[in-house]
């Protein structure tokens, strides 16, 4: 394999402090539509809250997440007095085109000798090689040298003009409806 088959990237997570008043700007600010809303805890494994927003058809192009234990402090105004804690973005992710992309990226990770720090996973309440959490697309996920989290993912299922979730076969899953159309 020549390298990692990546696409674009597609969706930021963003740490932030005030979750209500995040959604409120994303919405007013961009126009983004809320696709789901999940306090810290519903899956074991995901210690954060996490709202999914979308700007078009796809499940999500931001992911809000805040993390209720923790302490925030505000960011300055002022970029060069940002210098102490701040809230971030948890990860940043890359779409591969096809799932064999997916599976040759994977490959590749493992090649270089990249810690896959989680996955792969299917995250999905409704697909029976899901692990209950959502976004309806296959990933894993590495760090970067500072430790930024990286997803890489194929197949993320869009949303369709009724709010019904449609997965990467074509096949709309009745019972996963968008919190917003």
């Amino acid at each position: 394999m020549a390298g990692p088959a990546v696409s674009r990237l597609q969706h930021l997570a963003l740490e932030v402090s005030d979750m209500d008043k995040s959604i409120a700007f994303y919405r007013d600010f961009l126009g983004m539509k809320l696709s789901e809303r999940h306090e810290s805890g519903e899956v074991a494994q995901i210690p954060v809250a996490l709202t999914f927003m979308r700007l078009g058809g796809v499940h999500h192009d931001l992911v809000l997440v805040h993390n209720p234990n923790k302490t925030y402090r505000q960011r300055p105004a002022d970029p060069r007095e940002d210098i102490d804690g701040i809230p971030a973005f948890h990860h940043y992710a890359f779409e591969c085109p096809t799932r064999q992309d997916f599976l040759d990226t994977l490959e590749h990770a493992q090649n270089i000798g990249l810690e896959v720090v989680r996955g792969p996973v299917v995250h999905s309440p409704w697909d029976p090689r899901g692990d209950g959490s959502w976004g309806e697309n296959e990933s894993f996920y590495v760090l970067d040298p500072d430790n930024h989290r990286i997803e890489i993912f194929c197949d993320m299922a869009t949303i369709d003009k009724d709010g019904t979730y449609v997965n990467a076969q074509g096949d709309r899953i009745e019972a996963a409806k968008a919190a917003e159309t």
